[in-house]
């Protein structure tokens, strides 16, 4: 794409919002994108800014297509498109908003939804060989290309957890990728889908009564890669159905690769049959990426996006953005755009001021928004419950408990937490207070699960929810 002047910039984006509005309709639009969500055209490629890792993922997985195709036709020419997390955005959703959000993510993942129309397949954007190895990730990249390769791993079932944005995705697109373009004569039947999609067809199934149709559709897989598999917590019919595509694949000697926010142990509300499958298998974390992988992977995209940038600025923001790979690319797209107005060059003195700001007010590698994938994955809900006005017994218990932890691992002040959950400065002082007062006494966390009411020791959970950001 040719560099483009700020006006013809800003019609194109106000274009492509009208665009994608039509093609997605108001209420989704209106949901993900309308206030807590901007499109740019920076540098030939289109940024998209959102308030969180919850958005992040929802619009990769949902819509990344959608706003491909609309600035291909805008700008005449196709486009990268890039998704950043911009925290200032957080303040800036509207309650009814965060409902809606809500309300979509419900309809979407459990029996209530609508008949749907057969969804098409995800596609596929990441390769193992593009997938940057470092100690943090190394363990988990070795059992990728196992479950990969032509012989069966001895293993069993490949389960790979951890927050949001340090490649479980890649990992599990990689293998299929590789698995899909085997040479031979027989081509591999393999399926990659998420949680939320298998839900919709199992879904579909059970209300045209075409039982059939689905299981051929999945029981006879080479291999299965299915993405937030916490997406099946609390829904008991789905779980029960995907025991048996689990039993069905495993039992022919094929693969199951799955990724999720959380441990096995640590999904509410799954079936202990499943959880016992799960960890019967390979079960491996990806942490945040150490500080050689994280040069190695600004060094990468550097190359990729052409991006000149000093050998001092690459160091300064690999020492100084500890979080995930898509803060990384988020902040190099960011100092890009900005020295393409005084020289074109990333320069050491252009990282230090763009990042003093955000220095300031993210101390830890460790966000609110790990924090609330891994709440969300326990008890069965999701970020988009959390941040909502819904005050159901689960959701609020899972509510008080993000913002507890949120206080207590990360510098966050609470107001500042308020404002990311869609609450106020009080609610999150009352929360901390109400979860210091349990943890005091010894009390017990009680919240309602599809099998009934589930109550376990605060100080407990605590814990367990503590050793994942460790």
């Amino acid at each position: 794409m040719k560099t483009l002047t700020e006006p013809v910039c800003a019609e194109i984006e106000s274009q492509m919002l009208d665009q994608l509005q039509d093609k997605i309709g108001p209420q989704k639009f209106n949901a993900w994108f309308k206030h807590g969500t901007r499109i740019e055209i920076e540098n030939g490629h289109v940024k998209v800014l959102v308030p969180n890792p919850f958005v992040a993922n929802w619009i990769e997985t949902h819509f990344i297509d959608d706003i491909s195709g609309v600035a291909a036709e805008a700008t005449g020419s196709e486009s990268e498109v890039i998704v950043m997390i911009d925290p200032d955005l957080s303040g800036k959703l509207r309650q009814n908003q965060l409902d809606m959000q809500a309300q979509i993510v419900t309809r979407a993942t459990n029996g209530t939804a609508r008949p749907r129309r057969p969804q098409k397949p995800i596609a596929l954007r990441h390769r193992l060989k593009d997938f940057v190895v470092g100690s943090s990730n190394k363990l988990a990249y070795s059992a990728a290309m196992a479950a990969a390769g032509d012989d069966t791993p001895s293993f069993g079932p490949l389960f790979i957890h951890g927050t949001c944005g340090v490649g479980k995705t890649h990992l599990l697109q990689g293998i299929c990728d590789i698995v899909a373009n085997r040479p031979g004569r027989k081509k591999p039947r393999w399926k990659y889908v998420s949680g939320e999609q298998f839900t919709n067809e199992y879904i579909a199934a059970v209300r045209k009564r075409n039982y059939a149709d689905f299981r051929q559709r999945y029981r006879n897989l080479d291999l299965l890669a299915i993405d937030d598999v916490h997406f099946l917590a609390a829904k008991k019919a789905t779980q029960e159905e995907f025991l048996h595509t689990f039993d069905a694949i495993e039992s022919a000697g094929n693969r199951v690769v799955m990724a999720s926010d959380a441990h096995p142990k640590l999904l509410g509300d799954l079936i202990e049959q499943l959880t016992s499958r799960f960890v019967a298998g390979m079960v491996v974390k990806i942490d945040s990426p150490d500080k050689a992988t994280r040069l190695a992977i600004l060094r990468r995209r550097a190359k990729k996006m052409k991006i000149r940038a000093s050998k001092d600025a690459i160091e300064y923001v690999a020492a100084h953005i500890r979080g995930s790979v898509r803060d990384l690319e988020g902040t190099l797209v960011k100092l890009a755009a900005l020295a393409r107005l005084d020289g074109g060059k990333v320069t050491i003195e252009l990282a230090r001021d763009v990042l003093a700001d955000h220095l300031a007010r993210t101390g830890s590698a460790l966000t609110l928004g790990d924090i609330e994938a891994v709440v969300g994955a326990y008890f069965g809900v999701t970020p988009a419950d959390l941040h909502s006005s819904r005050r159901t017994k689960t959701v609020s218990t899972a509510r008080m408990v993000a913002m507890f932890l949120g206080r207590r691992n990360t510098s966050m002040s609470y107001p500042e937490i308020g404002r990311f959950m869609g609450k106020n400065h009080s609610s999150a002082v009352l929360a901390v207070q109400r979860m210091e007062a349990l943890l005091a006494k010894d009390g017990k966390l009680t919240w309602m699960t599809p099998m009934g009411t589930k109550s376990v020791d605060a100080g407990h959970v605590v814990q367990l929810l503590a050793e994942q950001f460790s």
